[in-house]
C-alpha cells in the first residue's frame, strides 16, 4: 500500500566532497496556519475544482507578514529609463549627482598601501607544495561518491517501502488491547458472515490477511537489511557477551572472597568496638533520661516554690521561676502527659501575681506618703520598692506610676486637713462644737494664727515633695538600670556575632589543613597559632577520648540539661540607695518604652509640685472669701508674699520646674492689694488736699530722717528709733541735699506715701508695673488737684480761705519743686526693677515732670500777673508833679516790699531774683507807656527831673531789699529812643 506522502528527493551538491544533510519532513518544516478568510477574494483561473490554482493575489490577513512583488513601488527599468531627463545618462546615479559623476576619478587614499602580486609571492611559495600533496592523495584514495550514491539509493528505496506500512503500526503507544486501535487494524466488517455477503467478506478477510503479511514482509526485509548493514557490530557484540560473562564470573568470586575477609575483620576488630560505642550511647541515653526525670521533679516543685517566694514578697523571683518553668515545658518537657495542665495553672498564677504586685504597690504608696512628716526623708523599705518595680517592669505594667499619682492627691488633701485640725484644736477661742466645718473654723483665725497655719502647711508640703522626689528617683534609677542592661546585652550580642564569624573563618582554615593532610603546628609557625584555632583543635583532640559523663557526676552542671531557654543570664546592679539587684535578661522592654516611662515618672514629680500648689491655692481662696486677704495691711501682705515666694522657690528647687498656679494666685492677690493700697492712699491724699490751708508747716524730725535716708540713692523707709530722752524739735524747713524747702503738711505725707510705693515694690517685685502705674496716677492727681485748689482758687470754697495770697502761690510752687526733685530718683528705682521690655513705661515719669514744670511756670506767671495788674492800676493815675517821691511810687515800693517779704523765705534767691526781674520788666513797660501818654521825654527839663527822682527812689528801695542789691534794673529803657 503506497503512502500518500512522498518524500522529496535529496538535493545533490555540485562538488564531489559535499556532505548530505538530513532531510527535514515537509510537515514539520511549515506549520499549517489557521487563517481567517481573506479580505480580498481570490480570482479563479478557470479550474474551479482545484483550490490551489486560484489567482495568487495578496491577502490582508494571511500575507501581511510576507513580502511579495506587490510591495515594490518602482522597478529598476523605470529607474534607469527616466523620461524626465533631457538626455540619456550612462548611469542612473547621474540623475541626482550630475553628469560628471562617472568621469570623476577617485583619489587613492594615503592611508592604504598599494597591493601588487609581489605581496602574494611568499604565500604562493608556501601553498604550492601543499597543493601538490593534496592532489596526490586525492588520486590514491577511493572516492566515496559511488558508495554514497548506492547507500542513498538503497535508503530511498527502503524508506519508500516503509511508507507503505500504515502510520498506526509505527506509533509508540501501539497496543491491540485498545479497542480503537484494534478496530482500526482489524475492522469487524471484514469478519461479518450474515446476509448474502459471505463470499465478499471472506475475500475481504483474505485480502486483509495478505495485506498484513505484506506489511510483515516489508518490516522483516528492512530489519534484515539493517542487520546486514550492522552484521559486523552484531557479531562483535555476541563475542563480547561471552567475554563479559567470564568477567562477571571472576568478579563474583572476588566479591565472595572479599565478603569473607570483611566478615572475619568485623568479628575480630569491629564487633567489640561497636559494642562499646553502643553501650556508651545507651549509657548517655540513660543519663539524659535521668536528667529529664530530675528536671520533671524540679518542675513538679514549681508551684510550692512560687508560693514560698510570694509569702516573702519575692515577686521577681517567682515570676522568673514561672517564666523558666514555662519555657522548659514548651521546649524540653513538651508532650509529657502529666504536665498538660501545668502551663495554664502557671498562667493563672502569673495573673494572680500581677494583681498582688499592683495591690502591694498601692499599699506601699499609701504607707510611704501617709507616714508622719516629722520623720526624715529616707525612702521607706527601699528593697521592697525596688523588687516591686522590677516585677512590674517584668510584667510590662508600665502604668503603675498612676497609682502613686492618685495617692499623692489624696495625701495632699489630708495634709492640709490635718494641719487645720491641729491648729484649730490649739485655739481656745474657736468652739468646734458650734462651728463644725473646717473652712468656717479656719476663717475665725486672726492673721498671725492663720499665717502660722499656712507656714506649717508649706513646711509639710516641702517635706512631702522631698519624700516623693526620693521615691521617684529610686524608681527612675531602676528603669535606667534596665535600660543600661538592654544596651549592654546588645553590645554583647554584637561582640559574640563578631567572634563567631572569626571562629568560623578559623574553623574553615583548620578543616582545609586537615583535608590537605597537614598538622596545624606545621601550617602555623611557633607562636602564630590563633587562640580560637588552638581551642578548637584541643577540643577536637580531647572529645573523642573523653566520656560524656561518669555515673558519679550525674548531678554536675555539665551533665544537666543544657537549654538556652531554661538558663537565666543575670547581672548584678546597685541602685542609688545601695540595694543590689539581679537583673534578668527576659525584660522584654524596648528602649523607647523605658525612656517614655522615665519621662512619665519625672512628669509625676512635676505633677506633685502642681498638686501642692493647687491645694495651697484652694486653701488661700477659702480664706479669701470674706475679703480677709484684701484687708491686710502692707506689712502683713508683704510677710505673706515673702512666705509664698519662699515656698514657690523651694518647690522649684526640689522639682526643677516652675508651677504657675500658686504664683498666679499670689499675683491676683497682689493686684487686689495694689488696688486697695492705691485707693487708700489716694483717698488719704484727697482728704489732705481738701483740708490743706497752704501755709508753711513745720517739719518733724522723722520726716527729715526720711528724706535723709533717700539722699544716698536708696529708697527705703527708716526703722522707727526708740524715743530719746530729749525729743527733737521740728524744723522750719525741710533740708534736701543742702537746699531748704518750705512745704505744707500734705507734701510731707505725700513724700512718705511715695516711699511706701517704692518700698512695696522692693517687697513684692511682681507688682512693679502695677505700682508704677498707680504711683504715676497719684502724682498726676496731686498736680491737678493742687492746681485746682491754688491757681484755680478752689481752696476758697473747700477750705474757706479768704483769698489766695502770693505766699500761697510761692509755697505751692516750692512744694511742686520738691516733688520734681524726687521724680528722677523714683524713676531710677523703678527702672532697676523692670524688665528691659518694660522700660517704655518709664515715659510716664517724663510726662509727669513736664506737667509739674508747666505748673510751676504758671504759678510764676501768676505772681508776675498780680504785680502787673497793680502797676497798671497805680501808674495809670501817675502825674509828674511835686512832691518827690510821689505817692504813686511810694505805694509801688510798698507793694514790692510786701511781695519780697512774702516770697523771699519760701523761694530760693535765684528764683526770687528772676521773678523780680520779670516784675521790673512789667513795671518799666507800664511806666514807659504812662510817660509817653504824659509826653514826658528825657530832655533834662523839670518834668524829666521829677521822673528821674521818682525812678531813683524806686530803684533805691528795690535794691535795698534782701538779695536784690545786685539786680540790674536797666531803668533807661523807660524813655523813648530818639530816632
Amino acid at each position: 500500500m503506497a503512502s500518500s506522502h512522498s518524500s522529496s528527493p535529496v538535493p545533490q551538491s555540485n562538488s564531489s566532497d559535499a556532505f548530505f544533510k538530513k532531510e527535514v519532513d515537509a510537515t514539520k518544516r511549515f506549520c499549517p496556519v489557521q487563517s481567517l478568510p481573506d479580505v480580498c477574494p481570490k480570482e479563479p483561473t478557470g479550474n474551479a475544482g482545484n483550490p490551489n490554482n486560484l489567482h495568487d493575489s495578496p491577502s490582508l490577513v494571511v500575507d501581511q507578514q510576507r513580502w511579495t512583488i506587490y510591495h515594490s513601488k518602482v522597478n529598476l527599468p523605470a529607474a534607469l529609463n527616466d523620461p524626465r531627463l533631457a538626455k540619456r545618462e550612462s548611469d542612473f546615479f547621474t540623475k541626482t549627482w550630475g553628469v560628471d559623476f562617472v568621469d570623476t576619478e577617485v583619489t587613492p587614499s594615503f592611508y592604504l598601501p598599494q597591493i601588487t602580486k609581489e605581496h602574494f609571492a611568499l604565500y604562493q611559495q608556501e601553498i604550492t607544495p601543499r597543493e601538490k600533496v593534496h592532489e596526490r592523495c586525492k588520486n590514491i584514495c577511493t572516492p566515496k561518491d559511488t558508495f554514497d550514491r548506492t547507500l542513498l539509493h538503497t535508503h530511498d528505496k527502503s524508506r519508500t517501502d516503509l511508507e507503505q506500512v500504515p502510520k498506526i503500526f509505527m506509533k509508540p503507544d501501539f497496543a491491540l488491547e485498545d479497542s480503537l486501535t484494534f478496530n482500526a487494524v482489524l475492522p469487524w466488517s471484514h469478519f461479518s458472515t450474515t446476509g448474502g455477503k459471505g463470499n465478499r467478506d471472506a475475500a475481504s478477510s483474505k485480502l486483509l490477511q495478505e495485506k498484513l503479511s505484506h506489511y510483515l514482509d516489508i518490516v522483516e526485509v528492512n530489519i534484515a537489511h539493517q542487520i546486514s548493514l550492522r552484521s559486523e557490530a552484531f557479531f562483535h557484540a555476541m563475542t563480547s557477551q561471552h567475554e563479559l560473562q567470564d568477567y562477571l564470573r571472576k568478579t563474583s568470586q572476588a566479591v565472595k572472597l572479599l565478603r569473607e575477609k570483611i566478615s572475619k575483620i568485623d568479628k575480630v576488630m569491629c564487633e567489640g568496638s561497636l559494642r562499646v560505642l553502643r553501650l556508651s550511647l545507651t549509657r548517655n541515653n540513660c543519663i539524659k533520661a535521668y536528667n529529664k526525670l530530675k528536671l520533671m521533679a524540679t518542675v513538679h516543685q514549681t508551684q510550692p516554690t512560687v508560693q514560698l517566694l510570694l509569702s516573702t514578697s519575692e515577686y521577681v523571683g517567682a515570676l522568673d521561676l514561672i517564666a523558666t518553668t514555662q519555657e522548659v515545658l514548651q521546649q524540653e518537657l513538651q508532650g509529657i502527659h502529666s504536665f498538660r495542665h501545668l502551663g495554664s495553672q502557671l498562667c493563672e498564677l502569673e495573673k494572680l501575681i500581677d494583681k498582688m504586685m499592683i495591690a502591694e504597690f498601692s499599699t506601699y504608696a499609701r504607707n510611704d506618703l501617709n507616714r508622719p512628716l516629722e520623720d526624715d526623708c529616707q525612702i521607706l523599705e527601699e528593697e521592697r520598692l525596688v523588687s516591686l518595680v522590677f516585677g512590674l517592669l517584668k510584667q510590662r505594667k508600665l502604668n503603675f506610676y498612676e497609682i502613686y499619682g492618685d495617692e499623692m492627691i489624696n495625701t495632699a488633701k489630708n495634709i492640709i486637713k490635718q494641719c487645720v485640725v491641729n491648729t484649730v484644736s490649739q485655739i481656745e477661742e474657736i468652739d468646734t462644737e458650734v462651728v463644725v466645718k473646717l473652712a468656717d473654723q479656719m476663717r475665725m483665725m486672726n492673721f498671725p494664727q492663720w499665717f502660722d497655719l499656712l507656714k506649717n502647711i508649706f513646711s509639710k508640703f516641702t517635706i512631702f515633695l522631698k519624700r516623693i522626689k526620693a521615691t521617684l528617683n529610686t524608681i527612675r534609677s531602676v528603669v535606667f538600670l534596665v535600660l543600661d542592661k538592654n544596651q549592654k546585652t546588645r553590645d554583647l550580642e554584637d561582640t559574640l556575632q563578631k567572634n563567631s564569624a572569626k571562629e568560623s573563618m578559623v574553623d574553615s582554615e583548620v578543616a582545609y589543613l586537615t583535608h590537605e593532610g597537614l598538622f596545624i603546628s606545621d601550617a602555623f609557625g611557633d607562636g602564630e597559632l590563633p587562640a580560637a584555632a588552638a581551642d578548637t583543635a584541643s577540643q577536637r583532640n580531647t572529645s573523642p577520648n573523653s566520656e560524656p559523663c561518669s555515673s558519679d557526676s550525674v548531678s554536675e552542671p555539665e551533665c544537666t540539661t543544657d537549654s538556652s531557654s531554661s538558663k537565666e543570664h543575670t547581672s548584678s546592679s546597685v541602685t542609688p540607695g545601695g540595694v543590689e539587684m539581679m537583673i534578668s535578661d527576659d525584660m522584654k522592654l524596648t528602649d523607647l518604652e523605658l525612656v517614655r516611662l522615665a519621662n512619665n515618672i519625672q512628669e509625676l514629680l512635676y505633677n506633685a509640685s502642681d498638686i501642692c500648689h493647687d491645694r495651697s491655692v484652694k486653701f488661700l481662696m477659702a480664706r479669701a472669701k470674706d475679703g480677709f486677704l484684701e484687708k491686710l495691711n502692707s506689712n502683713e501682705f508683704v510677710t505673706l508674699s515673702r512666705l509664698m515666694e519662699g515656698f514657690i522657690l523651694d518647690t522649684e528647687q526640689i522639682c526643677g520646674r516652675k508651677s504657675m498656679s500658686l504664683r498666679g494666685a499670689l499675683q491676683s492677690q497682689a493686684n487686689r492689694f495694689v488696688n486697695r493700697f492705691h485707693e487708700e492712699r489716694k483717698t488719704k491724699l484727697s482728704l489732705l488736699l481738701d483740708n490743706e490751708r497752704w501755709k508753711q508747716a513745720e517739719v518733724p524730725a522723722e520726716f527729715q530722717d526720711l528724706v535723709d535716708s533717700v539722699s544716698d540713692g536708696r529708697i527705703s523707709l527708716p526703722e522707727k528709733k526708740p524715743t530719746a530722752t530729749e525729743e527733737r524739735k521740728p524744723a522750719e524747713f525741710l533740708i534736701v541735699e543742702g537746699q531748704k524747702y518750705a512745704t505744707v503738711g500734705t507734701v510731707l505725707l505725700l513724700i512718705r506715701i511715695i516711699l511706701e510705693y517704692c518700698q512695696c515694690v522692693d517687697n513684692i517685685p511682681s507688682i512693679t508695673t502695677d505700682m508704677l502705674t498707680r504711683l504715676s496716677d497719684l502724682l498726676k492727681y496731686f498736680n491737678s488737684r493742687s492746681c485746682q485748689l491754688v491757681l484755680g482758687a478752689g481752696a476758697l470754697q473747700v477750705v474757706g480761705l479768704k483769698t489766695i495770697t502770693t505766699k500761697n502761690l510761692a509755697l505751692s510752687s516750692r512744694c511742686l519743686q520738691l516733688i520734681v526733685h524726687y521724680i528722677p530718683i523714683i524713676r531710677a528705682h523703678f527702672e532697676a526693677r523692670l524688665q528691659p521690655k518694660q522700660f517704655s513705661m518709664l515715659r510716664h515719669f517724663d510726662h509727669i515732670t513736664k506737667d509739674y514744670h508747666d505748673h510751676i511756670a504758671e504759678i510764676s506767671a501768676k505772681l508776675v500777673a498780680i504785680m502787673d495788674s497793680l502797676f497798671d492800676k497805680l501808674l495809670s493815675k501817675y502825674e509828674v508833679k511835686a512832691p518827690v517821691p510821689s505817692a504813686c511810687f511810694r505805694n509801688i515800693c510798698k507793694q514790692m516790699a510786701k511781695m519780697h517779704e512774702a516770697i523771699y523765705d519760701l523761694l530760693p534767691e535765684e528764683q526770687t531774683q528772676m521773678l523780680f526781674l520779670r516784675i521790673n520788666a512789667s513795671y518799666k513797660l507800664h511806666l514807659k507807656r504812662q510817660l509817653a501818654h504824659l509826653n514826658v521825654v528825657n530832655d533834662g527839663g523839670p518834668l524829666n527831673g521829677l521822673v528821674t527822682s521818682d525812678v531813683a527812689f524806686y530803684t533805691g528801695n528795690l535794691q535795698a531789699l534782701k538779695g536784690l542789691n545786685n539786680l540790674d534794673l536797666n531803668m533807661a529803657e523807660i524813655w523813648e529812643q530818639k530816632r
